[in-house]
């Protein structure tokens, strides 16, 4: 409805016409609304009288003014409740969406788990509005971490890898000079024994992400790792002495800040794998645009990377399609998590930990967490309640998963009853929420912001609750058509929406 609406506004004001129709916040404002008057510069009386020819009484029954806005009633025909076609605004597009990002021989971190919830979710709304959508993961597999972890594994050998992480971080500034020398045979290759050390960290480390990731909903297309970009990215870097400058022995590029792309010794740094990696992606797939999430803390960090790839011929086109996603960080008690200290809560014991509060129920857990993450715009730092997340009470993923179960409940329980004929009462509430999920799906998609739909499936199982508590659906065996019909559609929706955000939707709780 809101693009016939908008069709004829621009009938009227021009096919240029810069304006909004949206949702009023309050019912009691219409059904949409629109800014065209003012922005238009035209007698909002005047624009309603034209705009009152051009639609169907069968498509909106009232049209308002008040003030410089214009509010539109959608009629009941408008109202009765059906499938809803996603806008197909990204129709034809390549996007490559890179998301989760997790080091081998380190623990899958909080950060990871929001990286990972966000990406899947962006990436499935982009598929619903018509992209071809490449997943993908990039992953650091070499690398001072990975030294750390070497150094920590030769001097703990029963410890596992995230652990030999941690003492290796706590050590480094005393055994420098030892964990720099297995950084560079890394790279070099040139040592059996930590290349020993190093096969095996790495396939445990890949080995149990997948478990993750394969809980968590995610399956990629494409797997990139820091020990293919090093090597690149070294390359590009030395090839072009016009952008990179070299200042006491490394290598720097000066943008809004200077960063240094190699080190004195030689070594790539994170810069100068991004670099790589862009080349990769490049050579991978022709796509339109290329997504980045990762955590605010990296805003500046990108800004200057790909200041310094736009300046770099083999790789500015890519430089240019790309866009970094950022978020915020999850906090417990007010404190940052960090992968840096001993004491972590990291991804895999929250979703454990959550799990055993949830009874057993991982599915229940992972959409407790991935609704918290998302529920907030991107770049909000999120603080995690454990009960709260689980509450059946609102504003939860296992709130809206419960609003599923019922819905899905009173479908079985209506396949044995009798239907009688389709007859359309008066509108309600619920219809009137209905009727918006197409367009919070193609917002969120658009503006790349999960929470649209978030916020959205929330009321709707809100009204959808309230409705089945005011409601008697089946009475002695029989179900109106009309009832059925729209359970039927209130389902459709909250597992469509649910699976847009990667929560998982159960049959049962």
């Amino acid at each position: 409805m809101r693009e016939l609406i908008e069709k004829a506004i621009r009938e009227v004001l021009g096919a240029d016409a810069a304006f909004v129709v949206e949702r009023p916040r309050a019912l009691s404002h219409g059904d949409y609304s629109t800014n065209a008057a003012l922005v238009g510069k035209v007698d909002p009386h005047e624009l309603s009288s034209k705009l009152r020819s051009l639609l169907s009484s069968n498509e909106v029954e009232k049209i308002e003014v008040v003030g410089k806005f214009i509010n539109f009633y959608l009629s009941r025909e408008a109202l009765i409740p059906k499938e809803q076609k996603i806008p197909q605004l990204n129709a034809g597009k390549k996007i490559m969406v890179e998301y989760t990002d997790p080091n081998p021989f380190k623990e899958f971190h909080i950060g990871h788990l929001m990286s990972n919830a966000i990406g899947e979710s962006i990436a499935r709304l982009l598929e619903a509005s018509g992209a071809k959508v490449i997943r993908a993961n990039y992953q650091g597999d070499v690398g001072l971490h990975v030294a750390k972890a070497i150094w920590g594994k030769t001097q703990k050998s029963d410890t596992s890898w995230g652990e030999a992480y941690t003492y290796g971080s706590q050590e480094y500034e005393n055994k420098k000079a030892e964990i720099d020398e297995i950084n560079k045979k890394v790279y070099e290759k040139s040592d059996a024994q930590i290349n020993a050390l190093y096969d095996a960290g790495r396939k445990e480390s890949l080995e149990r992400f997948d478990e993750i990731y394969k809980t968590l909903g995610t399956k990629f297309n494409k797997y990139f790792f820091e020990s293919e970009t090093s090597p690149k990215g070294l390359i590009l870097v030395q090839k072009h002495p016009e952008v990179f400058e070299q200042s006491e022995g490394a290598t720097v590029f000066h943008g809004a800040h200077t960063r240094v792309f190699v080190t004195s010794r030689g070594l790539p740094t994170y810069e100068a794998k991004d670099l790589g990696l862009l080349e990769l992606k490049k050579e991978t797939e022709n796509m339109d645009e290329s997504i980045t999430i990762t955590a605010n803390e990296q805003s500046d960090y990108f800004s200057v990377v790909l200041a310094a790839a736009k300046k770099v011929p083999e790789i500015e086109d890519i430089a240019k399609k790309t866009k970094h996603v950022s978020h915020g960080m999850m906090r417990f008690a007010d404190s940052k998590m960090s992968s840096r200290t001993g004491n972590v809560i990291t991804g895999e014991s929250l979703l454990a930990d959550l799990t055993v509060a949830a009874r057993g129920r991982e599915d229940v857990a992972v959409g407790a967490i991935k609704y918290t993450v998302l529920k907030s715009g991107s770049g909000k730092d999120i603080i995690f309640d454990p009960e709260k997340s689980l509450s059946l009470e609102g504003d939860s993923g296992p709130y809206l998963q419960y609003a599923l179960v019922r819905a899905r409940a009173l479908l079985r329980k209506a396949s044995g009853a009798t239907v009688t004929e389709f007859v359309t009462p008066q509108s309600k509430t619920l219809e009137r929420v209905l009727v918006h999920y197409s367009d919070a799906v193609a917002r969120a998609a658009k503006e790349m912001e999960p929470h649209c739909v978030t916020t959205y499936l929330t009321e709707l199982a809100a009204e959808f609750n309230s409705w089945y508590a005011a409601e008697r659906a089946i009475v002695d065996g029989t179900i109106a058509g009309y009832t059925l019909s729209l359970v039927k559609v209130v389902e459709h929706t909250l597992s469509q929406g649910l699976n847009l955000l990667g929560i998982p939707t159960p049959e049962e709780m």
